[in-house]
């Protein structure tokens, strides 16, 4: 399992404050861009990430409710994989084929109320199932135990897949996201909103190594 940053921000200074605190310690990030609709808060335009220069590589996370024109909009040599929601408006085959178009990876991301059997048939054509294990678009959410559930059923259903959790991860429930065989785990407010975030960021990898020396 892997620890990935994410990066939420409503201004676009904010936004460039983190990238940069996180090219100290990481390669890889996650971006989360918001429409004001599908969830409470705006980011900045999706369009500025155009010019932006950065060493990470990074995906999106498209917390909005129509992501097939900001798909369109964005090009930056750093991104690697799309995620929009299943419960967007989005003709979820469709997308995902656009996305890989682009060459890049496809996720399909999922609220904590949608049930495995909604969104199975959309899955099997997407590379990532990233679960929100919050309700999105807040830094700082309250944690939904129930998505855990959720995240096991999908591993048996898609035993090769990439599974992904974002929201609500801990120190303290780090071992139950491992032993539900997630890939990685996003992590915004316990890494950027208090401390240093490179010791943050240090400590979740440490917790990490720690519990996969127990399982070894």
């Amino acid at each position: 399992m892997k620890i990935v940053p994410a990066l939420l921000a409503e201004d676009f200074d904010e936004f460039m404050a983190r990238l940069r605190q996180a090219e100290a310690f990481t390669g890889y990030v996650q971006i989360d861009i918001m429409d004001g609709a599908f969830v409470p808060t705006r980011s900045f335009s999706p369009e500025r990430l155009n010019a932006v220069t950065t060493p990470l590589s990074f995906e999106l996370h498209l917390m909005v409710r129509d992501p097939l024109p900001l798909i369109e909009r964005i090009s930056n040599p750093g991104l690697r994989k799309i995620l929009f929601h299943f419960e967007s408006k989005a003709r979820h085959a469709d997308l995902i084929d656009t996305i890989h178009a682009g060459g890049l990876e496809a996720g399909l991301a999922i609220r904590p109320e949608t049930a495995p059997e909604d969104f199975r048939a959309a899955a099997e054509r997407a590379d990532t199932l990233l679960f929100l294990t919050v309700d999105p678009g807040h830094y700082g959410s309250p944690f939904r135990p129930e998505v855990l559930e959720k995240i096991a059923a999908a591993r048996r259903m898609f035993p090769d897949k990439t599974i992904s959790a974002d929201g609500g991860v801990s120190l303290d429930n780090l071992k139950d996201f491992l032993n539900r065989r997630v890939d990685y785990v996003c992590i915004g407010s316990r890494i950027f909103l208090k401390g240093n975030p490179g010791d943050n960021y240090r400590a979740f990898v440490q917790r990490l190594q720690d519990l996969e020396a127990v399982r070894a």
